[in-house]
């Protein structure tokens, strides 16, 4: 079955280091030998990063005060030792909720809330910790221009506010989900309650041995018992190049250890594993987000919270062997030196911090490193995030492309324009960058004609950063031919482990007679998400289509599949992709049970109808399918998918008025989704109004100019409208695509 609208998938799977020796031992342990750098991480944000609600770690003021929010009135107070909050509940009535753990702690600081069922939902309301002078010291609501009602996502007693599953595995130590499926309730713990040594250095108890002599541990000589190293810098000098001003490593950095395990935390992932340990692989446990539209702009650069990671991925301080603790002290998470001084460990201050380079006076915002190179962006309304791609500013692709610049951040007087006049006058030759893929993802994001070339060379661009590539390759998916194909087929095979999976997505889209042999290729994957992505794509391949290996494979990476969505069972996504999988492997009543489920956890959740009523509709029960979509837009009745999916189900029940209707409503709801306005143009030629669906698909093809669906309906419709010669331009302008 093809899911009509696709679950996000959340992988989960099993531990990677299942019977590991190693045990935690907590801090107090590595005290012992380690005093100095316990020293440097006391009261640094790591070791602040949750803590229980007492007098002595709670910054908020709970003496009476009170803050509006449209229409809601919270008060701070106390009762007794206990820190109260009396605010709106999932009701929509106010009620008296005790706040047990703090949460961060700078520039703000959040306050987590205890459910019975052994949820902790975060409030909020948080707790502005700069100055007054910066203008902190007061309360703030998080989403201060939304009106968030209960039943919202993102209401704070909701699953996107739900510290078990969204926060908590990167502030605490050693943390255990441990959610129950049949109580629907969590009993998490951790070994220790903020970020302490063992969250990055892993379990210690061999390294304990290792240190105390103890019989057994010689065969940790080598190791020193510790489960990483990080030795990525052992051995690396920078050795500064005079001519060029840029220092250079004396060898290359072979592996990523270091820069993984602060991913762990610091990227935009989702996670695949409740039982990591650093030192693992991290894509054996997480999946990383690519620089997709609703995350990053068309260059790569942050827009919505994306952390680090998948920034500095970009960046060409990575491709030249840096690591995060060559600018950052691992312990206090400091900057090695303060302000241009960090920057200035590798390009030599006499060409870069100086007028002749930045052309602002000295110690203003302008002649900042971080601030051009690395333009901060603000969430969470009072927290600026720096974006680490650290690109050179590119107005002109403002200009061109819309995308932000460093430039404007402060000369907001100013437009685009001039920015871009400023830097051409100033330097004579081009700067591209490091990050030379901005206009093609930008196209692509728009069905530009002549994107599918475009795609392909950012593939298969070798100095392309690898992250960049894997986005290309996966919107290289809607536009392949036989011009871009032999690039595709090399990308499976790629050594990116990103790349890889990218590829292995878009095989979905493939005929079975391509999808089968290349999916199956994957099953054997060392990286297991691939393996798990693949075994997705071939659930409902029959079973005479594989040879007894593949079948053997597919079982293995199976299991790991559905071990993987059973893991996040608390998830609407999960168990939308459990019903997914259940139905096209032979159990259609299983599958039922989880999209159910999927609408018990979240009734919004708007894929668990759709995937659920495609499931009837194959079960030859359109009237079910009718059913539970009508169910579905009485929860939003603004839903594109939804009513796409009710317009086709119409069709079928011969009720054509509505299905029109519908399929109307799905194209103005999501004009950005060419295929609601195909569809719906399809419908109305074959009721007879021609006219109307070309003036549908001549709308859609302004903003979708290389669908090659849209070109082959208007030329085909112009054709049966008689209109020769704009067949004939539609056509050509086919003809014309990825040439």
């Amino acid at each position: 079955m093809k899911a009509i609208l696709p679950a996000l998938l959340i992988f989960c799977m099993t531990p990677l280091y299942a019977g590991n020796p190693a045990d935690y031992v907590g801090r107090e342990t590595c005290v012992e030998c380690h005093s100095e750098q316990v020293k440097q991480w006391t009261g640094s944000h790591h070791d602040l990063a949750m803590q229980e609600a007492t007098d002595g770690t709670v910054l908020g003021d709970f003496d009476n005060a009170s803050m509006d929010h449209y229409g809601i009135n919270s008060k701070f107070f106390r009762n007794g030792d206990r820190f109260m909050v009396r605010t709106e509940g999932p009701d929509g009535e106010l009620r008296d909720y005790e706040v047990t753990y703090t949460f961060g702690v700078y520039p703000l600081q959040q306050y987590l809330v205890p459910f019975p069922d052994g949820r902790l939902q975060a409030l909020p309301l948080a707790w502005d910790s700069r100055s007054r002078e910066e203008g902190g010291q007061r309360w703030f609501h998080l989403y201060p221009d939304e009106k968030i009602l209960p039943g919202d996502l993102l209401h704070w007693t909701g699953p996107q506010q739900n510290w078990n599953y969204m926060c908590a595995e990167c502030h605490s130590t050693e943390l255990k989900k441990n959610y129950d499926q049949a109580s629907d309730s969590f009993n998490t713990t951790w070994s220790e309650i903020n970020v302490s040594c063992e969250a990055c250095h892993g379990p210690g108890s061999q390294h304990i041995a290792w240190a105390r002599k103890e019989p057994g541990s010689e065969h940790h000589s080598d190791s020193m018992g510790l489960v990483v190293e990080f030795n990525e810098r052992k051995g690396a000098v920078w050795t500064m190049d005079p001519e060029t001003g840029n220092a250079l490593r004396n060898k290359p950095r072979t592996t990523d250890s270091e820069i993984e395990v602060c991913a762990q935390c610091h990227a935009r992932r989702s996670s695949i594993s409740q039982d990591y340990v650093p030192g693992n692989s991290f894509m054996d446990h997480y999946v990383p987000s690519l620089l997709v539209d609703s995350l990053y702009h068309a260059d790569g650069q942050i827009d919505d919270e994306v952390y680090v990671y998948g920034s500095f991925l970009q960046s060409k301080m990575y491709a030249a062997g840096v690591t995060c603790s060559d600018c950052h002290e691992p312990h206090t998470l400091a900057l090695r030196s303060p302000g241009n001084g960090v920057c200035a460990q590798c390009h030599l201050p006499a060409k870069y911090d100086s007028k002749s380079h930045h052309f602002h006076e000295p110690g203003t915002e302008g002649a900042s490193c971080a601030e051009c190179h690395m333009p901060p962006k603000n969430y969470m309304v009072v927290d600026p995030r720096h974006d680490h791609s650290m690109r050179i500013p590119r107005p002109d692709l403002s200009v061109k492309l819309g995308t932000p610049n460093a430039c404007n951040n402060c000369h907001t007087d100013r437009d685009a324009g001039w920015a871009a006049q400023q830097v051409r006058n100033w330097y004579d030759d081009s700067l591209p960058g490091h990050q030379t893929y901005a206009e093609t993802l930008h196209a692509a994001r728009r069905d530009a004609p002549g994107t599918g070339k475009a795609l392909a060379a950012v593939v298969d661009g070798a100095e392309t950063p690898d992250i960049a590539r894997a986005t290309a390759l996966l919107e290289l998916g809607s536009h392949l031919s036989r011009d871009t194909f032999e690039v595709f087929i090399e990308a499976l095979e790629d050594t990116s482990s990103m790349v890889r999976l990218a590829g292995t997505r878009v095989l979905d889209s493939l005929p079975d007679e391509l999808r089968i042999p290349l999916a199956a290729r994957r099953l054997d994957d060392p990286v297991r998400t691939i393996r798990m992505e693949a075994a997705r794509v071939l659930a409902s391949t029959p079973e005479e289509a594989l040879d007894e290996s593949q079948r053997k494979s597919l079982d293995r990476a199976m299991k790991e599949y559905r071990q993987a969505l059973i893991a996040n069972a608390e998830r609407a996504e999960s168990q939308t992709s459990l019903g997914d999988l259940l139905f096209n492997t032979g159990d259609p009543g299983g599958a039922a049970k989880a999209y159910l489920k999927a609408v018990e956890l979240d009734p919004t959740f708007m894929p668990a109808y759709a995937n659920h009523a495609d499931m009837l509709r194959h079960q030859g029960r359109d009237d079910s399918a009718e059913q539970r979509l009508r169910a579905a837009l009485v929860i939003d009745p603004q839903s594109a998918a939804i009513h796409h999916a009710l317009g086709l189900t119409l069709v079928r029940r011969k009720k054509l008025d509505e299905a029109l209707d519908h399929l109307r409503q799905a194209s103005i709801a999501s004009p950005e989704d060419a295929r609601y306005a195909y569809v719906y143009a399809v419908a109305m030629e074959s009721l007879g109004k021609l006219r109307e669906a070309i003036d549908i698909l001549a709308t859609a093809h302004d903003r979708h100019p290389g669908n090659q669906e849209i070109l082959n309906a208007l030329a085909s419709f112009h054709m049966k409208a008689g209109d020769q010669e704009k067949a004939r331009e539609y056509f050509g302008k086919l003809r014309a695509l990825d040439q």
